[in-house]
């Protein structure tokens, strides 16, 4: 009898261990079972919500274009003009060195002509100043009585100014 009693609490044990065995499972298979509907109605969701969503997206996208768009003219501009700025100031010291170099190839250019003897600007207002005065001269000694031969000598006086001879060129 007590190895009955023994096999009967040896069943009794394994069956306790079963039921909290079979218990056990029974629960992982509930919790399975739940999480796998949770996740079926997370898709269901997205599948209905991600147009919307998808919607959402691109129109924020569309707007961080534009001000992305707008900054970068608005940047744009500003180097223009500061470009535009910098290119006016490089051009008016580009006209004023262009200028001094005018000035010192004027000033030169008029040296080496005077050093060939030919004569200036002012060389030649001076001379014509000169022919004008003494034509003046020669016209009022003509009114006051001069006989007409001597008219005719002063007209003759009244050539063309000579030229000078060319300047011998140097030796090469």
């Amino acid at each position: 009898m007590v190895k009955k009693l023994k096999q009967m609490a040896n069943k009794k044990a394994a069956s306790t261990g079963n039921l909290l065995d079979n218990a056990l499972a029974g629960s992982v298979k509930d919790s399975a079972q739940q999480i796998w509907l949770a996740g079926m109605g997370a898709f269901s969701k997205a599948q209905e919500e991600g147009g919307k969503v998808f919607e959402a997206l691109v129109k924020e996208g569309l707007s961080l274009q534009r001000k992305t768009q707008a900054v970068a003219e608005e940047k744009f501009g500003a180097v223009t003009g500061k470009m535009t700025s910098m290119a006016g100031d490089v051009q008016s010291k580009a006209g004023q060195h262009w200028d001094k170099l005018e000035t010192i190839f004027e000033e030169r250019t008029a040296k080496a002509l005077n050093k060939l003897g030919v004569p200036s600007a002012k060389d030649v207002e001076a001379l014509i100043k000169r022919i004008d005065a003494l034509s003046a001269q020669v016209a009022k000694l003509s009114k006051g009585g001069a006989a007409p031969a001597a008219k005719k000598a002063a007209a003759a006086k009244k050539a063309p100014a000579r030229k000078r001879a060319p300047a011998k060129k140097a030796a090469a």
